[in-house]
């Protein structure tokens, strides 16, 4: 991940005060520190904290009017914390401040992996079994989370269980109508579609821990081995229904190849050893038992609307100056393709 040294001065450091806190608060850390952000990122920045005691990450929330519910730096420290010792990979966190006077918002401390970070899911620079033994290992880390016994690591009131979607649809379309800049006529039909064909089969009451940005350059892998060290960016997590981390992860791969946000789109998976989108259900489908996943175009439609959702958030921060990376514009055009997308699996279900 680089590091962006001409960051927006709103999103400057008072390193001193920042070094203070932080030695107050966390038992080995020692200061003098600097503080670097790190250019990729659209909704909470993130910073490389280079400390006299070693080097760490800080999360905060972004400055500027927010949304409500919005950039819950919070809510991440705690889903980190407590999946410490179970089977999902996490980073070690060290410390949230909720006292906004230290650098202006909220913020956590975690530790700084050493790894990888793939940001093009055509993995162009690995062999065609390593592109395998990766795509393998996103699949296994994705069934670890949907397998947490959210009781037993204290996260049972980490959200609603049951009716998932319809309080998804719900939040995302006042996130969207609050954030809009343009009207979209596709954004309406799915506004209106998608509620009205939540499956009804009793599988939609499944509850477990989502991640709610589950995707490849989410995760840092071993320098060397195909093999998770931390799955990050925990801000969309929530208690949910499993099938949307999976439609999520497939719905991004369907886009295109070398756009601002890269996809398969084009690319003949077998050819480089990429796991088909069947291939890859099917193997999320074994290590879960599951025969099938029924209503999958449900399911790819939701995820594109709400991505369109999000993504109009960061278009309206970016034309208000407070989005915290450069390429902010650039995501927010892809609200109109996204919600196009969105509604040609409209189109194919109705067409069923």
């Amino acid at each position: 991940m680089s590091v962006n040294t001409a960051a927006n001065s709103s999103f400057t450091i008072d390193e001193q005060k920042l070094a203070d806190n932080l030695e107050k608060n966390i038992a080995d850390f020692q200061g003098p520190l600097t503080a670097e952000k790190f250019a990729g990122g659209q909704s909470n920045p993130t910073y490389l904290i280079s400390a006299a005691s070693g080097n760490y990450v800080l999360r905060r929330k972004p400055p500027g009017q927010l949304l409500k519910s919005a950039h819950a730096v919070d809510r991440e420290y705690r889903v980190i914390a407590a999946l410490a010792d179970s089977e999902v990979p996490v980073v070690k966190v060290h410390h949230l401040c909720e006292d906004d006077s230290i650098i202006g918002s909220m913020f956590y401390l975690m530790d700084y992996i050493h790894g990888r970070v793939f940001w093009d899911p055509a993995l162009p620079d690995l062999d065609r079994e390593q592109r395998g033994d990766i795509y393998r290992e996103m699949n296994r880390v994705l069934a670890a989370l949907h397998s947490v016994d959210i009781d037993k690591v204290g996260l049972s009131d980490y959200g609603r269980p049951g009716n998932f979607y319809q309080r998804q649809i719900n939040r995302w379309t006042q996130q969207y109508r609050a954030s809009a800049t343009d009207q979209l006529p596709e954004m309406d039909l799915l506004i209106d579609w998608l509620p009205e064909n939540i499956p009804q089969d009793g599988s939609e009451e499944k509850t477990t821990l989502v991640h709610g940005d589950f995707r490849l350059d989410n995760m840092i892998f071993h320098p060397t081995e195909p093999r998770v060290l931390a799955l990050v960016d925990w801000e969309l997590s929530t208690l949910g229904h499993p099938r949307f981390d999976l439609a999520y992860q497939c719905m991004q791969l369907r886009m295109p190849h070398n756009s601002v946000l890269s996809g398969l789109g084009g690319i003949d998976r077998a050819s480089v050893g990429i796991p088909t989108e069947q291939e890859y259900i099917e193997s999320y489908c074994k290590r879960m038992g599951l025969k099938e996943i029924p209503h999958w175009n449900f399911y790819l439609a939701f995820c594109f609307f709400r991505f369109a959702a999000i993504l109009q958030g960061v278009k309206k921060r970016a034309r208000e100056g407070n989005a915290s990376s450069e390429k902010a514009m650039k995501m927010g055009e892809l609200v109109l393709p996204l919600a196009k997308m969105g509604v040609e699996q409209i189109t194919e279900t109705t067409a069923a």
